[in-house]
């Protein structure tokens, strides 16, 4: 009888995490630069080895939070498996990738060998992590558009003049405040707090401040699109 073992050879797992955050008005990954062979020198994605007994889950967060030190996600999903038998130089090695969100107001303290990153921008990166990366910023536009998934990238109150904002910086399009405030109103997805937000130095009026009515994952119009203002400046539909 033949081993098992030889006869179904399991390839090495690793899990990544795609972690984005709106910061200085732009769409930013999470990266570390490698120390070690292959790709020294290189960007790459948080991430490494699933270790025997966890799930993929247990073993991204871990990684986000040994590694980087990062453990205050507002969201965290899967988002693809790459299988590419060459996508490793020294190893057959899946890879599991996790989309996870950090709200605007949080600035996790991060190690010296990691930083945050424009995604219009990214530097050269190792293995297959540039395509990851855009695969995580198009997911985040996706669900934008029939979700309720900006909670994940505001704070827990704000106008919504800063609400537009972080849309148009994840989206990388302009977003009608207007428009904005109408859609998610009517899908009950925004709830006033009765509170208003104080002027700038600038002076100006008061802003009324909003609250995401959950902060859990809800489809509120799975065929909505967020679209770009056209000649009509609709840009929400």
């Amino acid at each position: 009888m033949s081993d098992s073992s030889t006869a179904h050879p399991t390839p090495a797992h690793v899990t990544l995490a795609v972690v984005l955050q709106i910061r200085e008005s732009a769409l930013q990954v999470l990266l570390w630069q490698r120390a070690k062979e292959p790709f020294k020198g290189r960007w790459s994605l948080p991430g490494g080895y699933l270790d025997p007994g966890e799930t993929l889950e247990q073993s991204i967060r871990r990684h986000l939070a040994v590694k980087v030190d990062v453990r205050e996600l507002s969201h965290l999903e899967q988002l693809e498996t790459r299988s590419d038998p060459d996508r490793s130089p020294r190893e057959w090695q899946l890879a599991t990738a996790y989309l996870g969100l950090v709200p605007s107001d949080l600035d996790p303290e991060l190690p010296g060998d990691t930083d945050w990153h424009p995604v219009d921008r990214l530097p050269q990166l190792a293995f297959d992590h540039g395509p990851i990366v855009l695969a995580g910023r198009e997911r985040l536009r996706a669900k934008l558009s029939y979700t309720n998934l900006g909670f994940a990238l505001a704070p827990a109150e704000f106008t919504i003049s800063e609400l537009r904002d972080l849309y148009a910086a994840a989206l990388g399009h302009d977003v009608s405040a207007t428009n904005l405030q109408r859609v998610l109103l009517r899908r009950n997805v925004l709830e006033p707090t009765g509170r208003l937000r104080a002027p700038g130095p600038t002076g100006g009026r008061p802003g009324s401040l909003f609250r995401f009515r959950t902060k859990g994952l809800e489809i509120t119009d799975q065929f909505a699109v967020l679209r770009p203002p056209g000649p009509a400046r609709v840009p929400v539909t």
